[in-house]
């Protein structure tokens, strides 16, 4: 049979990579696969399709026979459906000053959701019982935002990871100043390549209330999903879903994706891969005289302190990002589809452009 036509044409060099973003790389072939697995014929829209009634039973394979998955378009709309979902008008979310939420969200979840954050400064993006305490208190001020629940990001946007023992301390912590505890898990996986557990050992086992699952950095076309693990504590969120945005009509093609993720190990291998490429990176960073990786590199985040001229010269030849301009900070990120090669040349490049 011959391909169906299209019009389409390439607009890309495939071959061209950089170190921005791991949302830079395509969609697994397996991911494209399982979207055209689900395409032709007519199923029933807004989440009442096979495909999505069958994604329930892998999410619970993963997080537990209680969870419950909420298909969504994109991580923002994922944290502020979740964070919608746990807070009262006059609620506050206890962050790090350096979480997504914050920096990155464009103030969604603020103008958006209605939500106050408290923002707590952290050496390594990650939050502790002792700095939550910083700003959880004033529950019967009026005059101030009442604190309902903790976020935390895992991996961190530092690139960092939490242990299941330290979130375990972080929800029984929060539980006992009677708020939630909500993970932005839009690196989920990575973070469980580096702990090597699964998901479960980090979330739903060690008392987390609700996530957000990412799949568009991890192989994705687009998709992710809201994942309440106790759907006793937390009601109301398919209404929330649609009151912001976030309810998909053909549902069916962010389910088939997160199924080919999770249904068997791809969302694993895809996030390993990428974490290993983020530790050849910086094995070879570590030895250009004159860089110097600013944090633990426990993903597939390497964050390095260099001459701003040399990052702007290395800029022309791959994209990355400054995480810090003032300081010459910047973020290299690796992806599932990044090679040894293509580490390779970056610190060839590195190398050459600290000699100029």
């Amino acid at each position: 049979m011959n391909p169906p036509r299209t019009d389409a044409r390439r607009h890309h060099d495939p071959e061209v990579r950089g170190f921005a973003s791991d949302n830079y790389a395509g969609a697994h072939p397996e991911v494209l696969a399982a979207l055209a697995l689900a395409n032709g014929g007519h199923q029933v829209a807004y989440g009442e399709d096979a495909y999505t009634e069958n994604l329930q039973q892998v999410i619970r394979s993963h997080f537990g026979p209680t969870a419950e998955a909420f298909p969504v378009f994109n991580g923002t709309g994922a944290n502020v459906v979740a964070l919608q979902a746990v807070t009262d008008r006059w609620g506050a979310v206890i962050c790090a000053e350096s979480a997504h939420i914050n920096v990155d969200e464009g103030g969604a979840p603020e103008r958006v959701g209605g939500i106050k954050l408290l923002t707590v400064p952290t050496p390594d993006g990650k939050l502790t019982p002792e700095l939550i305490d910083r700003e959880a208190y004033g529950w019967d001020d009026e005059h101030r935002a009442m604190p309902q629940v903790v976020s935390i990001a895992q991996s961190t946007e530092l690139g960092t990871v939490y242990t299941p023992d330290e979130i375990r301390a972080i929800c029984e912590h929060a539980h006992a100043h009677g708020m939630k505890v909500h993970v932005d898990g839009s690196r989920l996986a990575n973070a469980a390549a580096t702990l090597d557990v699964p998901l479960r050992t980090f979330t739903n086992a060690v008392g987390v209330d609700l996530l957000s699952l990412g799949g568009t950095k991890n192989g994705a076309l687009f998709g992710e999903a809201v994942v309440v693990l106790d759907p006793d504590g937390i009601k109301h969120m398919k209404h929330l879903r649609k009151l912001s945005m976030q309810l998909a009509s053909k549902m069916r093609f962010v389910s088939v994706q997160l199924e080919a993720l999770l249904a068997r190990d791809l969302w694993l291998r895809n996030a390993r891969h990428a974490n290993e490429m983020a530790q050849r990176l910086a094995e070879g960073v570590r030895a250009v005289h004159g860089v110097e990786i600013l944090y633990p590199v426990q993903s597939n985040a390497v964050f390095a302190r260099l001459p701003h001229d040399v990052s702007e010269r290395l800029q022309k030849r791959f994209r990355f990002y400054f995480w810090d301009e003032a300081a010459g900070d910047v973020r290299w990120m690796c992806a599932y589809d990044t090679t040894e090669d293509d580490v390779d040349r970056f610190v060839a490049a590195l190398k050459e452009e600290m000699a100029r």
